[in-house]
């Protein structure tokens, strides 16, 4: 099993939008980067966890977990000249780009920010690639400490509160 970090602009489509869908399952398309689609197409596993993170907003952060539900197929919107995501280089006998479903767990307690995950960025979160500099990818994989670690921040603030 694989853990991983999934970008959104909550504006375009936010963890919530993502619970609304019907069954909670939403395909992940329109991913344009070479990395990002080799991590979906040849990594992503159903069953993965993963953290799923609004960026390009007030305050970013990790706000849900949802998980993989499929296995990677070819994005369709690369195929459809109406799309934003169209890319006349793709061809379905010769796909460029990927994409799996994404199915909603739950929301986080809290948002765990992007601020708070980078003071522990020379420690428990070392090599973390959200938290190094000029890393813009929108799916990336975490190591299984790495998970456990910021699913941990989840409660601490509140086991720090409760007892102060």
């Amino acid at each position: 099993m694989q853990h991983w970090l999934i970008k959104s602009e909550p504006s375009v489509f936010s963890l919530d939008d993502l619970a609304a869908r019907p069954g909670g399952l939403e395909p992940w398309d329109g991913v344009r980067n070479y990395q990002a689609r080799n991590f979906l197409r040849d990594r992503m596993r159903p069953g993965d966890p993963v953290f799923f993170y609004h960026s390009n907003c007030r305050e970013p952060g990790i706000v849900g977990i949802a998980e993989v539900a499929s296995e990677a197929r070819p994005d369709p919107t690369a195929f459809d000249p109406r799309s934003p995501y169209h890319d006349p280089g793709s061809h379905p006998d010769r796909p460029r780009w990927f994409l799996v479903e994404m199915r909603y767990v739950r929301h986080l307690h809290r948002l765990i920010s992007l601020a708070e995950l980078k003071t522990h960025a020379e420690g428990a979160l070392a090599g973390l690639p959200l938290v190094q500099r000029g890393n813009r990818l929108s799916v990336m994989p975490l190591s299984a400490a790495h998970w456990t670690f910021i699913l941990g921040l989840e409660s601490a603030a509140d086991s720090y509160t409760n007892h102060t």
